[in-house]
């Protein structure tokens, strides 16, 4: 997914992350090695350190996970995936932009699409 992020978008000098189980730790420290990025974990038992990503993990998991039941993996690609692109085209407190025309103007990928 990574590597798929990187063909659309430059790659961040620093990588915020918490110690959660969410990556196999090795290969992330093996990519980000490889890159020349550098890794900044938040603190044991401190989710303010990384407010932005739990935020959107509370709010995936309210308005996604938590409405939804999945028949099979390829059911469960299917409605998050259709969560994610509502999500990224509905406009939020980002100056009413949503989340894809905040990225868009703010780092100046213009010829990055929604999938």
């Amino acid at each position: 997914m990574l590597n798929s992020i990187a063909l659309r978008r430059s790659l961040p000098q620093l990588l915020k992350t918490d110690n959660g189980c969410e990556f196999t730790r090795k290969m992330l420290d093996r990519w980000v090695d490889d890159r020349g990025i550098r890794i900044n974990f938040s603190r044991q038992g401190r989710p303010t350190d990384n407010a932005t990503v739990e935020s959107f993990n509370g709010r995936l998991q309210q308005e996604c996970l938590n409405e939804n039941g999945f028949m099979s993996l390829e059911d469960a690609r299917s409605k998050i995936k259709a969560w994610r692109v509502h999500y990224n085209q509905c406009p939020t407190i980002l100056g009413w932009m949503t989340p894809f025309e905040f990225a868009e103007k703010s780092s100046g990928c213009q010829n990055m699409q929604p999938e």
